[in-house]
């Protein structure tokens, strides 16, 4: 199953009533076959604007980021879902790319240009795409044209 983080902004509430919309947050993704990876709350701050959601105007939220993994298939049923909670301000889901594996060439970056094997190459497709120069074997004794 493919991860995905799930970033929520819930309206301005108490502590019991928020710990209730986590837990049916956490529900509804469990019930759709879901495994919650981390929960991470971030705090109360002010929203940059003004948010109208639901009919109501809100300047506060508190914001919390969810690891999960799902189906692909399931992700449309839980924003939809997300999206008719009335406490539930903002939400978004991204899917989690997988870092790629890199490998480490600093002892190679280090060795003077002359020795590395890309620079080596450039100098080899230089070589191989120079222009032809003028033959002087046309069997004339001399330069025919001002040098």
């Amino acid at each position: 199953m493919p991860s995905y983080e799930l970033a929520l902004v819930l309206r301005q509430l108490p502590r019991p009533e928020l710990i209730s919309v986590i837990r049916r947050t956490a529900e509804a993704i469990l019930d759709k076959g879901g495994i919650i990876r981390k929960l991470e709350n971030l705090g109360t701050r002010a929203l940059p604007h003004k948010v109208s959601e639901h009919g109501v105007v809100h300047r506060e939220g508190t914001h919390f980021n969810i690891a999960f993994d799902t189906a692909p298939s399931h992700v449309a049923d839980l924003k939809e879902e997300f999206g008719r909670d009335i406490d539930i301000i903002r939400r978004y889901v991204f899917k989690v790319q997988e870092p790629e594996e890199h490998k480490c060439t600093l002892h190679e970056e280090m060795l003077p240009p002359a020795y590395r094997k890309d620079v080596q190459e450039i100098v080899e497709a230089a070589k191989r795409t120079q222009k032809k120069k003028y033959n002087y074997n046309s069997g004339l004794d001399y330069y025919p044209f001002q040098k």
